[in-house]
């Protein structure tokens, strides 16, 4: 396999090393630090599936890799921020609501690899079922981001505790949430794109956290308009003699 094939799986590898990485900085109490590298993993993580595409070098090791990546980055490392940030005070409790949001993204990931490896599967080809790994760390880190874009120090336990078993249970819901990848527009609408991709970019850079804060709480209601179509949409009635 020539460098140019491996340039995915170096992405992917990236990645895990970036989130790693932000668990040593947690532990150090460089938690901003911390962020800005799980950030920058869920960043890698977008792109080396649609670059192995682009070069034809998909494989079963490197699904494999990205699934396992995820799992660390967006699962483990999270839940272990998150712990050391606000919730050791709370002891067991907040090792509780740490385990409920970490198997939760264990079995999310498990449901789309299965949904994914099925013959002519039709999982998650409109969208994805509950919120993917990488945006439910985003919106588990969402108290994090708004201390920071605050300059208050961490929020209550409690409350990081609850909201993390929340998006836990949204990781593994069945309703579904839409695929911004598969987001199309019409030429003409192109340059606004890309006007309001560096709009976007210069907001990052110059207020994260604030940006961040609001890039989640605009997910929050995609989702909560999601729950609610799941809610009002008709249930199939099951066929006679089931």
């Amino acid at each position: 396999m020539s460098i140019i094939g491996l340039l995915p799986n170096m992405l992917t590898v990236g990645a895990l090393c970036a989130g790693v990485t932000a668990i040593r900085f947690a532990m150090e109490a460089r938690f901003g630090a911390a962020l800005l590298l799980i950030f920058f993993a869920a960043v890698m993580d977008g792109l080396d599936g649609r670059l192995a595409r682009l070069l034809r070098s998909e494989s079963q090791i490197g699904a494999e890799l990205d699934s396992l990546c995820d799992f660390v980055n967006f699962g483990v490392a999270p839940g272990l921020i998150l712990w050391m940030w606000a919730l050791q005070d709370m002891k067991a409790a907040g090792w509780i609501a740490v385990l409920i949001y970490v198997v939760s993204c264990l079995l999310r990931l498990a449901r789309f690899n299965v949904g994914h490896r099925a013959i002519d599967a039709t999982a998650e080809k409109a969208g994805f079922q509950g919120v993917p790994s990488p945006a439910g760390a985003m919106l588990a880190f969402l108290p994090m981001f708004m201390a920071f874009a605050w300059g208050t120090g961490a929020l209550h336990g409690g409350l990081v505790a609850v909201w993390m078993a929340a998006v836990g249970a949204l990781m593994i819901g069945r309703f579904h949430t839409p695929s911004f990848k598969k987001l199309t527009f019409e030429a003409q609408y192109v340059r606004y794109v890309v006007v309001g991709f560096a709009a976007l970019l210069a907001a990052l850079l110059a207020y994260p956290w604030a940006t961040l804060v609001v890039l989640d709480l605009i997910y929050v209601g995609i989702i909560g308009v999601s729950l609610l179509r799941s809610a009002t949409k008709p249930r199939k009635e099951p066929p006679d003699g089931a």
